[in-house]
């Protein structure tokens, strides 16, 4: 059987000739092989590095990678859309995206190819001139649209098809050029397969170490140590030179951060500019909610990551400023979809470890420790700080977790202003009141005159019956002036009889004169004695007068001695402003509770408004008189209160603003 190889013979039975194949080239598979089974850092790397090979070894004239959307049929959504195309002027021979300005050949017959291929999930071939001329030799090329395994590589639903476009060759060598394709797509299952295995490792290295640390944490003591606890570790067991965790202030990823903890730093300072810078970075990491890595990885390649490629990492440059060794890297700390805080670890080393492999390994840990730091957090607050946390988060599940607090404050205010407007209440007027009997007399002295006794028992606060004896002055004089007066009537009236039988009529008629006289001045005095005994005008309490201490003093005319007043039937005295006098009438009713018992309601109605108004403490006010419907025994005159008077249902817009709209209204009238 032949052999075939490099400076090799061949040999032939009965004869032997020497073939010179020095010029012959081996097609390196063994560089294909490698390239193919190097580990990649994500799909879209490998597909790029899939496609360029598939590109060399057939010899293509263009390559193209398709996504082909599951929708069969003709329709819109069925379109397949290029994802990458090779080779490219890009530096380095690296495939690129269709916005690099890369033309695809032949457009139409790839986009068809690919969409039939995607469909059907089998390798298609095309002739370019025709459809039925696949072995013409006059066909000007073919494309081969082979549809990538959707298993282990897609990209939302979608199948990736893989189209090459190639020049004209013999059945048998495009025979060979598909077995080739087929072989090679084939070997991302080992890619799939390697990621996988990556990712399993990376989830076991993350729950050792988060394991680790929650261990730690569960030992510390208090929110703030088990923080420091976390910062130390990491610190240790990872090789970094410092790590720090901040914890958000406010609400989810709308707040801002404040450093809580730093490793081997027991007093932290917030007002150095070195921790200032720090959160500026945390915040940084906070507003994008995904890791950042200063110095930023590439986006595509060997050691690429396309999420902290494209990071923005402005604070973590200036925080990163007087280090040209310095890596920093930030992730969130995320429980239950919200971001609670950052991490953010720095390593000055060469080599650094700090890479995308190590920022997965970290926010894969996180991710499992920030539950129980933020449940130790719970705890380090106060109950009401908890209530708020909970009511925040019942209304996340109603509006949505972000600017939770915006929207509750929004739908509260929308709703407020619509109840507002369309309910209405009772419109109550509220007055100060003033409790006065409905009927008091005040006894007054009846004439100048010394007081001799008070009646028994008389004082103030005691109830009296009409007629009982209040007081009583001094007669001494007044009887001495009676005595006087009756010897003067005597005499008078024996000289009027003796000029009668003498017949004296002028002197009888001076005699009947002073006679009158004398009977009009002893009525007086006898008045007067009445009136030295004064007595209770009416059944009641006397509510005003003390004059125990000035028995045997004089006491002038119409001085005040006592108030007597009823008090089983009580009136309220309520100064109402000028601003609400317009809505009481005499229909009004209303409650009044008093200052003494104010959990006690009575129920009142309007008697009669006083029209003349009168100002008191820098307003004008109305006397509106309120009757109680039942009044109870306890009330005395002088109880002041509150009356709130009802003017009816309105709505409750019109009552917060019917002050200021008044108020408005007199301001621009003219």
């Amino acid at each position: 059987m032949p052999r075939y190889g490099h400076g090799r013979t061949l040999e032939c039975t009965g004869r032997r000739r020497v073939i010179d194949l020095s010029k012959i080239k081996a097609p390196g598979w063994q560089r294909v092989v490698e390239d193919l089974a190097r580990p990649a850092p994500d799909d879209r790397t490998f597909l790029a590095r899939l496609l360029a090979i598939q590109v060399q070894v057939s010899g293509a004239r263009q390559g193209v990678l398709f996504s082909v959307p599951a929708a069969g049929g003709e329709s819109p959504e069925a379109e397949p859309r290029p994802t990458l195309i090779w080779p490219s002027t890009r530096e380095g021979g690296e495939p690129v995206g269709p916005d690099a300005g890369v033309s695809i050949e032949h457009a139409s017959e790839v986009r068809q190819a690919a969409r039939t291929a995607g469909l059907s999930g089998q390798t298609q071939v095309y002739g370019l001139d025709k459809d039925d001329g696949l072995y013409d030799h006059s066909n000007k090329g073919y494309v081969i649209a082979a549809p990538v395994p959707t298993g282990p590589v897609q990209e939302g639903g979608a199948t990736q098809v893989l189209t090459l476009l190639i020049e004209h060759r013999s059945k048998q060598a495009l025979q060979t050029t598909l077995a080739i394709v087929e072989v090679l797509s084939g070997y991302v299952f080992g890619h799939a397969a390697r990621r996988e295995l990556a990712r399993t490792r990376a989830s076991t290295a993350a729950l050792d170490l988060a394991t680790r640390l929650i261990g730690s944490i569960n030992s510390a003591k208090g929110f703030r140590g088990a923080c420091m606890q976390v910062c130390n570790d990491l610190c240790r067991q990872l090789g970094l030179d410092r790590a720090a965790i901040g914890w958000v202030r406010g609400i989810g990823a709308s707040g801002s951060i404040r450093t809580i903890a730093m490793s081997d730093t027991e007093q932290l300072d917030r007002r150095m500019a070195m921790v200032r810078k720090l959160e500026a970075a945390m915040d940084e990491c906070l507003d994008q909610e995904q890791a950042v890595l200063y110095p930023a990885p590439p986006s595509h390649g060997e050691g690429g990551d396309v999420v902290l490629g494209q990071a923005i990492a402005h604070a973590h440059r200036e925080l990163a400023a007087g280090d040209a060794k310095l890596r920093i890297a930030s992730v969130p700390l995320r429980a239950d979809d919200d971001v609670l805080g950052v991490l953010t670890i720095e390593s000055a080393a060469e080599p650094s470890p700090l890479g995308v492999g190590l920022i997965e390994l970290i926010q894969a840990t996180m991710d499992l420790v920030s539950p129980v730091l933020a449940v130790r957090r719970s705890d380090d607050r106060h109950l009401a700080a908890r209530t708020a946390v909970s009511a925040r988060r019942a209304g996340a599940w109603l509006v949505g977790p972000r600017h939770t607090i915006w929207k509750l404050g929004l739908l509260t205010v929308t709703a407020l202003v619509l109840v507002s407007i369309f309910v209405h209440v009772p419109y109550r007027i509220e007055a100060a009141v003033e409790l006065q009997p409905r009927e008091q007399r005040i006894v007054s002295a009846p004439f100048d005159g010394v007081l001799e006794r008070l009646g028994e028992g008389i004082e103030k606060g005691v109830r009296v019956r009409e007629g009982d004896v209040l007081l009583t002055f001094q007669t001494i004089e007044l009887n001495l002036m009676a005595q006087e007066a009756i010897t003067k009537l005597q005499r008078a009236r024996t000289q009027a009889d003796a000029a009668l039988r003498e017949g004296k009529l002028e002197e009888a008629d001076q005699a009947n004169q002073e006679v009158k006289a004398v009977e009009a001045q002893l009525r007086t005095l006898e008045h007067r004695l009445e009136q030295a005994v004064v007595r209770s005008p009416m059944d009641g309490v006397i509510v005003d007068g003390d004059l125990k201490g000035r028995t045997g003093s004089t006491i002038k005319l119409g001085e005040p001695l006592f108030v007597v007043a009823d008090l089983e039937q009580m009136v309220g005295v309520a100064k109402v402003s000028d601003r609400d006098i317009s809505y009481i009438s005499t229909e009004t009713t209303g409650r009044l509770a008093t200052k003494a018992a104010p959990d006690a309601r009575f129920g009142i109605h309007v008697e009669r408004v006083v029209p003349m108004g009168r100002a008191e403490e820098g307003r004008n006010v109305f006397e509106v008189r309120v009757a109680l419907d039942e009044p109870a025994d306890w009330m005395r005159p002088g109880m002041e209160g509150l009356v709130k008077l009802d003017t009816g249902d309105r709505p409750i817009a019109w009552i917060l603003t019917r002050r200021i709209t008044d108020t408005v209204r007199m301001w621009l009238w003219w």
